[in-house]
């Protein structure tokens, strides 16, 4: 017969799940924190789109000319 007790058996299972869930739990906040970098990324070339997008139809609007493409 085993010398350890259910009590103490049940105590080692909870430990281990414990441990494996913390190990989720760190797994799940690095990609938390890494889609947050791509959403900060993205939400400031939006931002950035939106100012053009909207330069250009101002400039459509008020009939100046189209600055030269780059490759001019």
């Amino acid at each position: 017969m085993s010398d350890i007790s259910p009590e103490d058996d049940r105590i080692a299972r909870l430990e281990i799940r414990l441990t494996e869930q913390e190990a989720v739990i760190e797994d799940l906040n690095a990609a938390i924190t890494a889609q947050w970098t791509v959403i900060d990324r993205l939400s400031r070339q939006l931002a950035r789109l939106q100012e053009q997008v909207e330069e250009s139809a101002f400039r459509a609007a008020s009939g100046a000319p189209e600055p030269p493409p780059p490759h001019y």
